[in-house]
């Protein structure tokens, strides 16, 4: 991503009902107990704490993230990325659009849970600002593994404008 056209071909929008069929390909790429196309639809129209984000590359959809958002807490529900285009940084890219739009909406933290293997993730999650808090024991049904609960606290709306004016 070193070339500047290549980083304009990428852009975020809302999920849209009709992204639920190229959101389940990636879904089914990246978790080992994917959503059913049910529980994204239930999202996009009758959860109102939902909010959930597309990234897109020359138009294809490669890429979601989604989270709740609670009186002032934002919970990631999912963060992911079609494996062809793993391992460019777009998964902090996702993540760092729902931090951006979660501050935006007031919220003044995030939580997320992460496997406990998932040494990559983590990594992601700790140069975002997350720290671990805990562990979810067996959180995970497809194999009994547990789930570190990973916590952020995020900056003011206007903070993160006038950090990002002073990059």
């Amino acid at each position: 991503m070193d070339d500047k056209h290549e980083i304009n071909s990428f852009k975020f929008r809302p999920m849209k009902l009709e992204d639920i069929p190229s959101i389940m390909i990636i879904e089914r790429e990246a978790f080992t107990l994917p959503w059913t196309e049910d529980a994204f639809r239930n999202e996009l129209t009758n959860n109102l704490f939902a909010r959930y984000v597309v990234l897109e590359h020359d138009g294809e959809s490669i890429g979601y993230a989604g989270m709740w958002t609670i009186v002032d807490e934002a919970h990631v529900t999912n963060i992911a990325l079609l494996e062809a285009y793993r391992g460019r940084k777009l998964g902090g890219l996702l993540l760092g659009e729902l931090m951006n739009t979660a501050s935006q909406l007031g919220m003044l933290s995030m939580t997320l849970e992460v496997r406990v293997s998932n040494r990559i993730a983590q990594k992601l999650y700790e140069r975002k600002g997350f720290t671990s808090a805990g562990l979810r024991k067996g959180y995970y049904s497809d194999n009994n593994e547990d789930a570190m609960i990973m916590w952020a606290d995020l900056p003011s709306y206007q903070e993160h404008a006038s950090m990002e004016g002073s990059v």
